[in-house]
């Protein structure tokens, strides 16, 4: 059976604002959407307010039916009435138990943030800055039992800048992501895709991302330092410690010649803060104070002293 788009019936599962551009794609072309899955709203900011998920945000504007249930195991049920074509699940969050899979004619796809098998896992983008790849993009994968294991129908490549951050390389990705739906759904609705089983010898993991990651260890390389700045921008930003108790979030930093003991300031003024690490030098250009604003050095250094400290990991 070959399906338009318009005449088909395409269910949704995705929480972040990371999945909004494709469920919006997903609308667009027509097709109907019979269901949105999303996480159950979550305590967030200083407040710890219950938030609706940025995908049941649109979903409510676009007035499309919604479900958030805690887990997809019994005794969850799938929906009542006619079964979907197809499921898109983007960063949902949950694991789809077999009969979820096997709910849609057509199955699952997925649109995941990496050119699989590398980067399987919770946190492909993060971790591909933090290794300091030159390249990722998006896979639409049919989904299987696995973790990010089923055969690719799609990629999309892109490179990542040599500045670029998580959060830049991020919305990015989304927008690659729904121009991948796009391009991917003829042929899933019309059965004529073929997808590519992936090679599970070259596969990697990205693990989610832990806070306690972000604290900046002075033995560590400069250009390693510099990688974990931008991949952990906007979150969970990495950290570094005065001896004398300071802390300071740091948003830009770059890699430059020089050698002193891990930790020690060897320069601070206009250009930023030098710090001596395991390999070169860390320049930190924009920071935070604890309770203060983002700012450039220069401006920390004219109301705070760094004179006589150094950084410990």
């Amino acid at each position: 059976m070959h399906l338009r788009h318009a005449e088909a019936r395409i269910a949704f599962a995705g929480t972040p604002t990371f999945a909004v551009p494709a469920l919006k794609a997903l609308v667009a072309t027509g097709a109907g959407v019979p269901l949105v899955l999303t996480q159950p709203d979550r305590p967030a900011g200083r407040g710890r307010r219950l938030t609706a998920s940025p995908v049941k945000e649109v979903a409510l504007e676009l007035g499309l039916p919604l479900a958030q249930p805690q887990t997809l195991r019994p005794p969850t049920e799938l929906p009542s009435g006619e079964r979907p074509d197809l499921m898109v699940v983007i960063a949902y969050g949950l694991l789809l138990p077999r009969k979820w899979l096997d709910w849609p004619r057509r199955g699952c796809i997925n649109l995941h943030a990496s050119l699989l098998p590398r980067w399987r896992g919770a946190a492909p983008i993060q971790r591909a800055v933090l290794t300091g790849d030159t390249e990722t993009g998006i896979s639409v994968m049919q989904m299987d039992a696995g973790l990010d294991t089923g055969a690719v129908h799609l990629e999309r490549a892109t490179p990542i800048g040599a500045r670029e951050t998580a959060g830049e390389l991020h919305d990015r990705l989304a927008a690659l992501a729904a121009q991948a739906l796009l391009d991917v759904l003829p042929g899933v609705l019309g059965g004529t895709s073929a997808p590519v089983p992936q090679d599970d010898a070259r596969a990697t993991l990205a693990p989610k991302i832990a806070k306690s990651e972000a604290l900046l260890d002075w033995r560590q390389p400069a250009v390693q330092l510099e990688r974990r700045v931008r991949a952990f921008d906007p979150w969970p930003v990495a950290e570094a410690r005065l001896d004398d108790g300071r802390r300071l979030r740091v948003f830009e930093a770059a890699a430059v010649a020089g050698s002193a003991a891990p930790g020690s300031i060897v320069a601070a003024g206009r250009a930023g803060i030098d710090v001596a690490t395991g390999d070169g030098v860390l320049r930190l250009r924009r920071i935070q104070p604890p309770s203060g604003r983002v700012m450039d050095a220069e401006a920390y250094l004219a109301a705070h002293s760094v004179a006589g400290v150094a950084f410990v990991a």
